[in-house]
């Protein structure tokens, strides 16, 4: 059984990382590098959306595991994928006895924010911290969606090599959930 490219990342990070630039390239970069520097980046991206922030909010929290794309899982599963949307809670992948906890929920405001602390991926095996924030604001004919994620830390690998994949990354991901909106119907 083939092995998923989080599973190879897992085991060598570097390695892994360089993998996962090479099958993003072909994205289009949707996301925004407000800083780097050799201790850590921040990243946004933004995305509008024609629903209410309630929907967009029971999207994000309730739908996680029918739009987070299965490429980026440890397990290769989105349906694997739940977020307990309450302070201390788990942003978690579960399959049976294999688990991940991917980021700790720090802040919860519905339907405007929610923050998740630590690092995705293989950010997280090379002792890299974050914050994420996911903002949902109205605006006319729906809501705005802002993802934003500052990570800092050391790492003998230069981070510099890691922002653009990140990068891409998030802007994937939040691309995912705008789709899963406009193709899913409210429940």
């Amino acid at each position: 059984m083939p092995r998923t490219a989080f599973a190879r990342i897992r085991h060598n990070a570097f390695a892994g990382a360089w993998l996962l630039l090479a099958l993003l390239l072909a994205l289009p970069a949707r996301a925004e590098v407000l800083a780097r520097g050799p201790g850590g980046f921040l990243l946004e991206n933004r995305i509008s959306v024609a629903v209410p922030p309630e929907r967009a909010w029971q999207a994000l929290v309730d739908e996680v595991g029918q739009w987070w794309p299965a490429d980026h899982s440890w397990f290769g599963a989105s349906e694997n994928f739940r977020i307990r949307a309450v302070a201390g809670g788990c942003f978690c992948e579960i399959d049976g006895a294999r688990q991940v906890e991917h980021m700790r929920i720090s802040h919860v405001d519905p339907p405007q924010r929610l923050r998740m602390l630590g690092g995705l991926g293989p950010l997280q095996g090379m002792g890299l911290h974050g914050a994420l924030d996911w903002v949902i604001r109205a605006q006319e004919g729906g809501s705005q969606i802002t993802l934003r994620y500052q990570v800092g830390g050391y790492t003998p690998e230069p981070l510099g090599e890691f922002v653009d994949v990140v990068d891409r990354v998030q802007a994937q991901q939040l691309g995912a959930l705008g789709e899963h909106l406009r193709a899913a119907p409210p429940r």
